[in-house]
């Protein structure tokens, strides 16, 4: 061939493999999507913690007009406890107050639940229908009041008996906040649209100056329910009046150094029951963290068996191979191996004068003289007479043996491998 011929590439073995993939390359996409599973996984089973709550809910997460982000804060920064509570079955030793924020289409049955759960609880009734801004997340716009007979159907049924809530005009007025007895709390700032609540066995805890109450108390029950949210939500906010109007309601109804927890379950951000959040907790995570261990060594073996596989014999041989192994089976079970050597003498000479073309017509003894002057003319140790007296004389399997050993031995001299 000319210098222009290409030349041919490197002739791999024959039965050698090729992948397109080098093996890094194969463990590191199988880490990555491992990793990525189960990163997956977790934050599906605390995606409602790390909800961050900025959707313009009336919730203490929320930083929207309706929100109580700026409540929690102001709270905190005036030195008072506060915690945000995501769990739905709470349990409260101490003497805090529980915050409840419900929306239209709330749970009565999760309301009852909670509003058990701490000494003293407070429902914050909603006042506004709001939509979500376009262009600001977390921030809403207002769609108007929500009817007062909508409102108030938030609230567990027993609660809602002869409650009556009134309106005041829709222009923006400064309420007087004034204890049970007229005593004055605080000057609020401007309020649109004050709401207010009155009926039998609910008792004014604060009120305005004409009487119409803001705070009830239900004296079978001990709730209390805040008709107007715009008193601490973060529309409330907006006036350091307002700001001081909050902290002196809060003063109102707690004691000095009392703890205040708002709730968020009833506004979606719970922590959910699920079996792979149990997995990824103690006590549990020490058994995710040995199973993942375990799938990982299994992974791990399979991985490094790249050799074939191996065939495995058959149980029980067939044909020819089975008869034999079935004689010789019997013959061993027998203990008649030393009773072989004497046809396998026989069998020997046989083959030897078919492999030397001997006549057919000889007799035995002429055939065993004829064998053993060609053995001896080449060199055999024995003679086959000598061997077949051998084999005469054996007594056990070893004696067999040893002169099956012989007796091929002498085969192979006399005929140079030929039979």
């Amino acid at each position: 061939m000319s210098d222009s011929t290409l030349s041919a590439g490197p002739v791999r073995p024959a039965g050698e493999s090729h992948s397109p993939f080098r093996p890094i390359t194969v463990i590191a996409l199988v880490l990555a999507a491992v990793f990525a599973l189960s990163a997956m996984a977790a934050l599906n089973a605390f995606a409602p913690e790390l909800e961050q709550g900025s959707n313009g809910g009336e919730h203490a997460l929320s930083r929207s007009a309706v929100g109580y982000a700026a409540y929690v804060s102001l709270l905190q920064q005036s030195g008072r406890p506060v915690t945000l509570s995501r769990s739905p079955t709470p349990s409260y030793d101490d003497e805090r107050l529980l915050i409840l924020t419900p929306t239209l289409g709330r749970d009565e049955n999760a309301i009852d639940h909670l509003r058990w759960a701490a000494q003293t609880s407070l429902i914050v009734l909603p006042k506004w229908h709001t939509s979500r801004a376009p262009l600001h997340k977390g921030w809403v716009q207002d769609e108007g009041l929500i009817p007062a007979s909508d409102v108030l159907r938030v609230l567990p049924t027993d609660l809602q008996t002869g409650l009556v809530m009134a309106e005041a005009s829709a222009s923006a007025a400064a309420p007087h906040l004034t204890d049970y007895n007229g005593g004055l709390i605080a000057t609020g700032g401007p309020i649109r649209s004050l709401r207010t609540l009155s009926g039998p066995g609910w008792i004014p805890l604060i009120q305005t100056p004409d009487g119409r109450a803001v705070v009830v108390y239900h004296e079978d029950t001990g709730v209390m329910v805040l008709a107007d949210p715009d008193l601490i939500n973060t529309m409330g906010m907006n006036d350091p009046a307002k700001a001081r109007a909050a902290l002196a309601l809060t003063r109102e109804l707690t004691v000095p150094g009392q703890a205040v927890t708002f709730d968020l379950t009833l506004n979606g951000f719970g922590k959910p029951r699920s079996i792979l959040r149990m997995l990824l907790q103690p006590p549990l995570l020490g058994f995710t963290l040995c199973l993942l261990m375990a799938a990982a060594l299994v992974g791990w073996q399979a991985m490094n068996r790249f050799a074939p596989h191996v065939q495995a014999a058959r149980a029980v041989a067939l044909g020819k191979h089975a008869l034999a192994d079935n004689t010789s089976a019997l013959v061993r079970l027998a203990r008649r191996e030393r009773s072989m050597a004497v046809p396998y003498a026989e069998l020997v000479r046989q083959q030897a004068g078919r492999a030397v073309a001997a006549p057919s017509s000889l007799s035995r003894d002429d055939l065993t003289a004829l064998l053993d002057r060609l053995a001896q003319r080449e060199g055999a140790e024995a003679s086959f007479e000598t061997l077949a007296a051998e084999a005469k004389q054996a007594r056990n399997a070893n004696d067999l043996m040893v002169v099956v050993r012989k007796l091929l031995k002498w085969k192979s001299e006399l005929t140079r491998g030929r039979g």
